[in-house]
């Protein structure tokens, strides 16, 4: 059912109107990205600034974590260590985890897949799937109940 914003409810699209990129699976030419759940316009879209999957790259590095003889796998989404906002994707397996370490700037844990524990001093934190956590501003550590994957979002400290 079209709709006031959808930009092809009266059969043109709006001004500004751009179809979605085209995608690749496997290497593979997969045709115009799909629309519906999940997706959005390209409205004025930047070149560059094509929409990630991170449910499909958890799922990436959880395999990637399964065969790691640490249990871990991580990728830079967003920023580096040159920029002042970092989103990094975290996969670890049940039992693995990341030993109490300073926190490096304000920062949060979006829990994508699976249970973590969250600890700092004697306090602690549970995230389950599309809970957000904030990371406190002191020591802390993380702990996968079970095979988990978070996006960590990190703004350094000037």
């Amino acid at each position: 059912m079209a709709t006031a914003l959808d930009p092809l409810a009266a059969g043109e699209p709006a001004p500004g109107y751009r179809p979605g990129p085209r995608f690749r699976v496997h290497g593979q030419d997969a045709g115009a990205r799909p629309r519906g759940r999940g997706t959005a316009w390209s409205v004025g879209q930047t070149e560059g600034m094509e929409p990630i999957s991170l449910d499909a790259r958890a799922g990436e590095l959880l395999e990637r974590a399964a065969v790691a003889s640490s249990g871990r796998a991580a990728e830079s989404m967003h920023g580096g260590h040159e920029h002042a906002l970092r989103q990094t994707l975290l996969a670890l397996t049940a039992g693995t985890g990341l030993a109490e370490h300073e926190s490096p700037g304000e920062a949060t844990l979006l829990v994508l897949r699976g249970h973590v524990r969250l600890s700092s001093g004697d306090a602690s934190w549970e995230g389950r799937p599309g809970d957000l956590l904030t990371i406190p501003d002191a020591r802390h550590a993380l702990d996968a109940v079970e095979d988990s994957a978070v996006l960590l979002t990190v703004v350094k400290h000037p």
